[in-house]
């Protein structure tokens, strides 16, 4: 779609499927352009159910992208996708450059580790998967149990079952 904002979800292999395909799908309806962007090329595979789930396209590898070209980023959970990409010095400087510039800036589920290795949750109310709790505590994080939580820019949910609450926060700050 001409002229619509754009929104990169960073994910790789492992990634939870509901919390990828179902947003990008809403934000998609929405009007939004959606780009896949990960360390790998060609596809990446998600997790469904405690096992490997279906393949989604890379529309852009990380490499080749700059938070400038973009108006949010999305960080879908599981647990692999995250612990992975919060090893990629490159994922994690692509995180810090959203919250620097002050843009949309959401995270689910497992997601918000990605969040706390960018150093950019301490201070900020947020919420995540309940095993995560002490995690974020420890980052700095002031964490609530809500399905939504924002906090400026930052956009974080727990689970799955908040994907519609999430996802509709992300299209409400980008309106």
């Amino acid at each position: 779609m001409a002229n619509a904002k754009r929104v990169a979800i960073l994910a790789t292999h492992g990634y939870e499927q509901s919390e990828l395909l179902e947003p990008r799908r809403r934000l998609k309806e929405a009007g939004f352009d959606v780009e896949v962007i990960s360390p790998e090329r060609g596809e990446i595979r998600g997790w469904k159910d405690k096992d490997w789930g279906d393949t989604v396209a890379v529309d852009r590898v990380l490499g080749d992208a700059s938070a400038d070209d973009y108006d949010a980023l999305v960080l879908p959970g599981g647990v692999i996708n995250p612990d992975r990409l919060r090893t990629d010095a490159d994922a994690v400087a692509f995180v810090q450059a959203f919250d620097r510039a002050g843009k949309p800036l959401a995270a689910i589920c497992h997601g918000p580790w990605l969040l706390a290795e960018a150093g950019v949750v301490e201070g900020r109310k947020l919420t995540s998967y309940h095993s995560i709790r002490t995690d974020m505590e420890n980052a700095g994080a002031d964490w609530r149990d809500a399905e939504v939580v924002t906090d400026g820019h930052l956009i974080t949910s727990r689970k799955p079952d908040d994907i519609p609450a999430f996802t509709d926060a992300v299209i409400g700050a980008l309106a």
